[in-house]
C-alpha cells in the first residue's frame, strides 16, 4: 500500500469523524465489502455496519436496510461505488433517511486520497 502523509489535522478531524459516527443512533453504516468494515472498526467504530456484498442484490439490499431509521452511506469513491451509491439513492429515498454526509466528510478531511474505505486502515496507527 502507499505511503500516506497525514496531517495533524486530518488525525484530529477523522477522530472526530469516528465519534460522530459511533453517536448516531438509529442508524447504520453501509459499505461495499469486509475490508471496508473492518478498516472502520480498526479506526474505533463500533456502531452497526452492514456491508452490500453480503446482499443478494440490489432488491435483497433495499427490502433489508429500508427498516433502519437512517442509512450512512459509506460506499467507495470509484465507478462501481458511485454507481451504487445512486442506486441505493434511487430505491431507498422514499423509504428511509439515505445520509452522504459522512461520505463527503470523508472526501474532505483526507483531501480525496481516500477512494476505498478500505484505505482508512492506513491511519489506524494514528488513531489507536
Amino acid at each position: 500500500m502507499d505511503v500516506v502523509l497525514v496531517s495533524e489535522q486530518e488525525i484530529l478531524e477523522l477522530k472526530k469523524f469516528v465519534c460522530e459516527l459511533n453517536a448516531i443512533e438509529n442508524g447504520v453504516v453501509i459499505v461495499e465489502g469486509k475490508r471496508d468494515s473492518t478498516a472502520l472498526r480498526k479506526l474505533g467504530f463500533t456502531g452497526k455496519v452492514l456491508e452490500f456484498h453480503r446482499f443478494t442484490g440490489m432488491i435483497d439490499f433495499a427490502d433489508s436496510v429500508s427498516k433502519h431509521e437512517r442509512l450512512i452511506i459509506l460506499f467507495d469513491r470509484d465507478k462501481k461505488g458511485r454507481t451504487l451509491t445512486g442506486k441505493t439513492i434511487q430505491l431507498l429515498q422514499r423509504r428511509t433517511k439515505v445520509d452522504l454526509s459522512f461520505k463527503r466528510k470523508l472526501r474532505i478531511i483526507t483531501k480525496g486520497k481516500i477512494m476505498f474505505i478500505e484505505q482508512l486502515v492506513s491511519y489506524e496507527s494514528y488513531l489507536v
